[in-house]
């Protein structure tokens, strides 16, 4: 990749070839559905992260509330971020790689190819919050303690939200998700390649460049796009016209209210998750790496 401002020769000849075309999505998705074991392992942990952002308590008082419920409630919630997981490696990977070819004959040699991969993963992050943020608001439904009795299952959280305007119900929150999404997924495709490369050239294995190079990104793109992961939790974890009212602007002057203006406890549970986040987005980085490495050797 290096300082080479142009599109990669060989993309006229994958415009072509179907199957290189879509291999892509199929890479993006085995690499998430491997990844999908850490989201197994470490959903206790988002869990509790989730209650400090819903509650802002401390780490003692999330793990109390989970041990109170006991642990056969531990894992409700874990269905839909297990389908998102894998679904997403392949909507983000494969749209942003077809996203990336239709656009670079258009701006070729005007747009350096971090800058190129940078928009279409900007437009990929669109895509992927108007398809996923149902799924995270059945997650977030499902993961709020105050919900377990009158939605007790995932079906009656799903009955639930289509009674209600989608505004209300399944796409509560969409603008922050949009606003999310696009800034993460620009950042991440937008560095992935340089910092992978930078790390090449310090002599790293291919493999540990690709996971650090994943690892880094997600913490730069964790770090500053948190506070809006809460704001979401919050907005999406009440179902009904008393919890759900107010837009954005609204909602985030309570939460910022309730968080007593203060930044640090705006970013409580914080490090937990964005250290979960840079594991994640390692591992998928480097297993999606290795499949590209393979199919074009």
């Amino acid at each position: 990749m290096g300082q080479d401002p142009t599109v990669n020769a060989g993309d006229d000849a994958t415009e072509t070839n179907p199957a290189a075309r879509f291999r892509s999505y199929l890479h993006g998705g085995t690499s998430s559905l491997v990844s999908t074991l850490t989201t197994i392992a470490t959903f206790p942990l988002y869990k509790t992260v989730f209650r400090q952002q819903l509650h802002s308590t401390l780490v003692r008082e999330a793990v109390a509330q989970l041990y109170g419920e006991g642990f056969r409630k531990l894992y409700r919630g874990v269905a839909p971020p297990l389908l998102v997981r894998t679904l997403q490696g392949t909507l983000l990977f494969g749209v942003q790689d077809t996203l990336q070819r239709r656009s670079s004959h258009l701006v070729a040699g005007r747009l350096p190819r971090p800058l190129l991969h940078a928009a279409a993963g900007v437009g990929t992050g669109v895509v992927e919050a108007l398809v996923f943020t149902p799924f995270e608001r059945v997650q977030n439904v499902l993961q709020n303690g105050r919900n377990d009795h009158r939605l007790p299952t995932q079906w009656s959280v799903l009955v639930r939200l289509s009674a209600e305007p989608l505004a209300r119900g399944f796409y509560r929150a969409l603008l922050p998700i949009i606003a999310r999404n696009a800034l993460g997924s620009g950042i991440y495709f937008g560095l992935k390649n340089p910092v992978r490369d930078a790390l090449d050239q310090q002599g790293l294995s291919p493999t540990a460049s690709s996971f650090t190079s994943g690892a880094v990104n997600s913490l730069v793109i964790s770090l500053p796009l948190y506070p809006l992961s809460v704001l979401v939790a919050n907005m999406q974890a009440g179902v009904g016209e008393e919890e759900t009212r107010g837009g954005v602007r609204a909602c985030a002057r309570r939460l910022w209210a309730a968080r007593e203006r203060s930044v640090a406890l705006l970013y409580r549970g914080g490090s937990l998750v964005i250290l979960r986040s840079c594991v994640t987005w390692g591992i998928t980085t480097a297993i999606y790496d290795r499949l590209e490495r393979g199919s074009s050797t």
